[in-house]
């Protein structure tokens, strides 16, 4: 509509410069019908050719935007797959080789921990095995010594000499069963204190393991009836079993006053008979492993029980021990779950980045289509007219009157 009017307005002006022109030099009443209507067919010719070449252009104009739009629109497209897929493929690469490394890493510490415990179990439960080997052998070894019991009696003659025997046996089961750095000899609890025959050292309560308390062991072998069973005197044995009490529950009250002495050492001691004969009869005596206990805090105890006792510390150090490498693997478990940890910490991170670069990438996608659309659109308006070419077709329009007015020069032989 906008090219039509300034056409119109054009050769309104052209038509009024002629006419001007023309009245300007008196020639216009000269002019015949004839070359007014040559002038006026030359003008209207001129106006068709200029129209004709205005539309030719923007129609080619809008096809060639058309058709860089569309390839425009194709190139990008094809871009924007690809670039889709290649973001794919890395994130798919980087989701395998963080499961592979989540296998590794698992593989790895099972395999650790696994070789970790069986190996502190096996060594644990050979230790098991070897003591309990050593103490059947103990066992055997104190049996064949029990029945040389008749032999060691004709052979001692003294009671010092008994006592020393008695130490001896004590000291020999205490090697068997215990290690050299759970028990100790001629022990003095605290300064001060008498000096007790052997002792067990044992963990203390304040967690420090420098420091422990000591279980007093000290041993008796009243002989008067052993000799007594040995010669078949009724009457002497009798008395012998009554001085026996007397002399045991003397014995306890000695060792209970030397020996305990709160906090070095525990609440109660033990007394080591060396025979299972005279353990049997003091068991034998109504109470009296009861009085000496709530009484005077004193554990009787024969070769056998003894050893059953000595086993029972054996077996809670080991217990010690291993609730000790128990701890280490708990520390070393804890270090494995802080390290997991950092570790999903890391892959949670991953996570949000891809995610980020996930939303991205629809943002982009969004955007591509956006603007797919509004080529579309682009592609759908009607043909318009250029209004750029106006000052050509300005330029142009001017030519045919200008010929005309060479024309009508020549025919009047004259110009301006």
């Amino acid at each position: 509509m906008i090219p039509n009017f300034i056409f119109g307005v054009l050769l309104i002006v052209i038509v009024g410069l002629l006419i001007l022109v023309l009245k300007r030099l008196a020639i216009v009443k000269n002019i015949g019908t004839d070359d007014l209507d040559a002038l006026r067919e030359d003008v209207s010719k001129s106006k068709q050719e200029i129209q004709s070449e205005v539309r030719a252009s923007q129609d080619s104009t809008t096809n060639t935007l058309v058709v860089n739009i569309g390839e425009l629109s194709k190139t990008l497209t094809v871009q924007i797959e690809n670039m889709r897929a290649a973001v794919n493929e890395h994130l798919q690469v980087m989701q395998d080789s963080n499961e592979k490394k989540l296998d590794q890493m698992r593989q790895t510490v099972d395999e650790q921990l696994q070789t970790t415990l069986e190996k502190r179990l096996r060594e644990s439960f050979g230790a098991v095995s070897e003591n309990l080997e050593a103490v059947q052998q103990g066992l055997g070894k104190m049996q064949n010594l029990a029945a040389d019991v008749g032999n060691l009696q004709r052979v001692l003659t003294s009671v010092n000499v008994y006592g020393t025997w008695a130490e001896v046996q004590l000291g020999a089961i205490l090697e068997q069963i215990l290690t050299s750095d759970q028990y100790g000899q001629n022990v003095q609890p605290h300064t001060g204190s008498e000096k007790v025959e052997y002792a067990v050292r044992l963990p203390g309560n304040d967690g420090n393991e420098n420091k422990y308390i000591w279980l007093p062991i000290d041993s008796k072998f009243p002989m008067a009836f052993l000799d007594a069973a040995e010669r078949a005197d009724k009457e002497a044995e009798k008395s012998a079993i009554q001085a026996l009490r007397g002399r045991v529950e003397s014995e306890a009250k000695k060792i209970s006053q030397k020996y305990i002495s709160l906090p070095h050492t525990t609440e109660f001691a033990i007394m080591f008979l060396p025979t299972e004969g005279l353990y049997a009869e003091v068991l034998r005596q109504p109470g009296l492993v009861e009085e000496l206990i709530q009484d005077h805090k004193i554990v009787v105890a024969g070769p056998t029980n003894l050893a059953a006792i000595l086993f029972g510390f054996s077996e809670g150090f080991r217990t010690l021990a291993i609730q000790e490498h128990a701890s280490e693997i708990k520390n070393l478990l804890a270090a494995v779950k802080t390290l997991f940890g950092k570790y999903h910490n890391s892959l949670e991170l991953t996570q949000k980045q891809l995610k980020f670069a996930s939303n991205n990438l629809e943002d982009a996608g969004k955007t591509s289509r956006e603007v797919v659309d509004k080529l579309s659109k682009v592609e759908a308006l009607p043909p318009r007219k250029n209004i750029s070419g106006y000052h050509t077709a300005q330029r142009a329009a001017r030519v045919p009157p200008l010929r005309g007015l060479e024309w009508w020069c020549r025919f009047q032989g004259r110009c301006i």
